[in-house]
C-alpha cells in the first residue's frame, strides 16, 4: 500500500467543540435551553467549525436544544451524537435537519474490554454494527462522523478493520478517541500514523482526536494526534467534560498560534473571544475556572513577584509568551470607578466583547454606577459579572426590590424582604439561623416552599474586602434541577439574587412542563 505523505495532508485544523454535549455531561454542569443557545451563538461567532450541540436521543430537552441551535446556526456545522442504533441515528437526523449544514456523529466501542463487558458483542457483530449505523446516518446527511470508542485500548489490527468498514460505509470523518485519558503523546501520534498508512482510502477522510484529561495529557495528546495526521480536534471551552474533563479549546488554539514554528497549523478561531467564551461557559455551567488555568485563568497574565514585575516593565516578552489582547484580556486595565462616564464604560464593554442595545446599555450603566458607589476599585471581572448577571435577569417574573437583614450573635437573624412578583410588590419578614437562612425563609414564604436547596456556593469575583460575591445555588423540585447565580458586593444580597434566579428558572420549567433537568 502506498504510504501517505505528510505534504498530502492540509495544514488547516478543524475545531469540533463539544462543550454542549460532552462538557454538559460533567456532573452538575447541565444548562438550560436558553443558555445552550447563547453558548452556541458565541461559538458560532468565534469561528468554531463544528458544534456538537447534544445527544438528541438522551431526552426531549437535548433534542430541543440541538434542533433550536440547528435552526439558529450561521456558519458552524451543527452535530448530534448517536449510538450505533437506528433509533438514535434517526433522532439525531431529525434534530439537525434544519441546520444549514448538519452532521451525525455515531459511535461504538472497539476495545476488547468494552466489547466483552459493555456491549456483550463479538468483533464481527461490532463490524456489522459499524457498517449499518454509518449507512443509516448517510440517509440523513452526507456529513457522517464515526468514532471508535476507547480506540487507544483497541487492538491495532481490529481498529484498522473497523476504520476501513466505516469509510466503505460512507463516513467522512473518523474519530479515534482516547476515551479514558489513558494514552501518552508518542503512542497517540503513532496510532494515527499507523491507521492512516494501513487503511485503504484513509486519504479520503478527515481524522479526528478526542482526548480526555484523566492523566493530564488531553491537550498534549490532541496536538500529538495532529502531528500524526489528524486534522480535527474535539475539545471544550475550559476543558469542561466528564471526569477530569476534555482537551481545552483555548489551550489548543493558543498552543498552535504561539508555537507556529513547530506547529505549522491554523484554525478559524477568533482568539480574542476566548476569555469571553470561558466566562460565559463558567457562568452558565456554574463551574468556576481555576485561577492559574492556562490562557483564560484569572492569573494567566498576572505578575506579583518583584523580579517578574521588573522584567515586565522593561519588556513584556520577558515573562509573557503571548499578548493578553490576543485572548481578549486588556494589557493594561483601565481603572473604572464612580467618576467614569458613559463613553468610558461603553469603550470598556467593547474591549470585553459586549455590544449592548441602548436600553440594555443604560440599565448596565446604572448598575455599574451603583456598584462603583460601593466598591473602591472596579475590575474587568466585576464588569463581566455585572453584564452576565444583567443578561441572566432578563424576562424574570420574580425580582428583588429591597432587602434588610439584621444579624446578631445572641438571637436569630431577621430579614425584611420586598419582592416584585408578576408586577406586584409583596413583602415579608422572616427569621433564620444567619442572614442567608433568614433571607431564604422570607423568599420561600412569598413564593413557594416546594423546592430543595441542593447546593450553595460562594466565591469572590475579585480581591479585597469590597470584592463582589458570586453565589451559585442549585434547587430541586419534582426531580427537576436548576442553577441560579447572583452577584453583589454584599454576600447576602448576592445569595438572594441567586435563589431568585433559580426560582425564575423553575417558573419557566413549570410552564414548559418538560421532563428534563436544566
Amino acid at each position: 500500500m502506498t504510504k501517505i505523505s505528510k505534504d498530502q495532508i492540509p495544514d488547516n485544523v478543524v475545531i469540533f467543540d463539544t462543550t454542549l454535549r460532552d462538557g454538559e455531561q460533567s456532573p452538575g454542569a447541565s444548562m438550560t435551553l436558553e443558555q445552550k443557545i447563547e453558548v452556541a451563538a458565541l461559538l458560532d461567532d468565534m469561528g468554531v467549525d463544528i458544534i456538537e450541540a447534544g445527544f438528541p436521543i438522551a431526552s426531549d430537552g437535548d433534542f430541543e436544544a440541538v434542533s433550536e441551535i440547528a435552526k439558529n446556526s450561521k456558519d458552524s456545522i451543527i452535530c448530534g451524537l448517536s449510538r450505533a442504533s437506528f433509533n438514535d441515528i434517526d433522532r439525531a437526523g431529525a434534530a439537525i435537519k434544519h441546520a444549514k449544514r448538519g452532521r451525525i456523529h455515531t459511535f461504538i466501542a472497539t476495545s476488547p474490554l468494552h466489547m466483552e463487558y459493555k456491549l456483550n458483542m463479538t468483533p464481527d457483530t461490532v463490524l456489522e454494527k459499524i457498517a449499518a449505523s454509518v449507512a443509516r446516518a448517510k440517509t440523513h446527511t452526507d456529513d457522517v462522523e464515526w468514532s471508535a470508542e476507547d480506540a487507544t485500548r483497541t487492538e491495532h489490527d481490529f481498529l484498522c478493520r473497523a476504520v476501513e468498514v466505516a469509510i466503505k460505509a460512507g463516513a467522512t470523518t473518523i474519530n479515534l478517541p482516547d476515551t479514558v485519558g489513558y494514552s501518552m503523546p508518542d503512542e497517540y501520534r503513532a496510532m494515527f500514523e499507523m491507521v492512516i498508512n494501513r487503511v485503504p482510502n484513509a486519504d479520503k477522510v478527515v481524522f479526528s482526536t478526542h482526548c480526555h484529561n484523566d492523566l493530564g495529557f488531553a491537550v498534549a495528546n490532541s496536538i500529538a494526534g495532529i502531528q500524526g495526521g489528524a486534522r480535527q480536534i474535539e475539545c471544550t471551552i475550559n476543558g469542561l467534560g466528564e471526569r477530569a474533563g476534555n482537551a481545552a479549546l483555548e489551550e489548543i488554539v493558543m498552543g498552535m498560534r504561539t508555537r507556529g514554528d513547530i506547529l505549522p497549523y491554523d484554525t478559524r478561531i477568533e482568539s480574542k473571544m476566548l476569555v469571553r467564551a470561558s466566562n460565559l461557559v463558567s457562568a452558565v455551567a456554574a463551574f468556576p475556572v481555576q485561577y492559574n488555568k492556562a490562557i483564560v485563568g484569572k492569573n494567566a497574565f498576572a505578575h506579583e513577584s518583584g523580579i517578574h514585575q521588573d522584567g515586565m516593565l522593561k519588556n513584556a516578552e520577558t515573562y509573557e509568551i503571548m499578548t493578553p489582547e490576543s485572548v481578549g484580556v486588556n494589557a493594561t486595565s483601565l481603572t473604572m470607578g464612580k467618576h467614569s462616564g458613559r463613553h468610558a464604560f461603553k469603550d470598556k464593554l467593547s474591549d470585553l466583547g459586549y455590544e449592548l442595545g441602548d436600553n440594555a446599555f443604560l440599565d448596565a450603566f446604572t448598575r455599574f454606577k451603583q456598584l462603583a458607589d460601593k466598591k473602591k476599585n472596579i475590575y474587568d471581572e466585576d464588569i463581566i459579572a455585572l453584564i452576565e448577571s444583567e443578561i441572566s435577569e432578563a424576562n424574570e417574573s420574580i425580582r428583588l426590590v429591597s432587602l434588610e437583614v439584621a444579624v446578631s450573635t445572641d438571637r436569630a437573624s431577621e430579614a425584611i424582604l420586598v419582592l416584585e412578583i408578576d408586577g406586584k410588590q409583596e413583602n415579608h419578614t422572616a427569621t433564620g439561623d444567619g442572614g442567608v437562612d433568614a433571607t431564604y425563609n422570607a423568599i420561600k414564604a412569598l413564593t413557594t416552599d416546594s423546592q430543595n436547596l441542593l447546593r450553595y456556593q460562594v466565591q469572590a469575583v475579585t480581591e479585597g474586602t469590597d470584592a463582589q460575591a458570586h453565589v451559585s445555588v442549585r434547587l430541586e423540585e419534582d426531580g427537576k434541577q436548576v442553577i441560579g447565580q447572583g452577584v453583589d458586593t454584599d454576600t447576602i444580597v448576592a445569595s438572594a439574587k441567586a435563589y431568585i434566579s433559580a426560582l425564575n428558572k423553575l417558573v419557566l420549567k413549570r410552564k414548559r412542563n418538560a421532563p428534563d433537568a436544566i
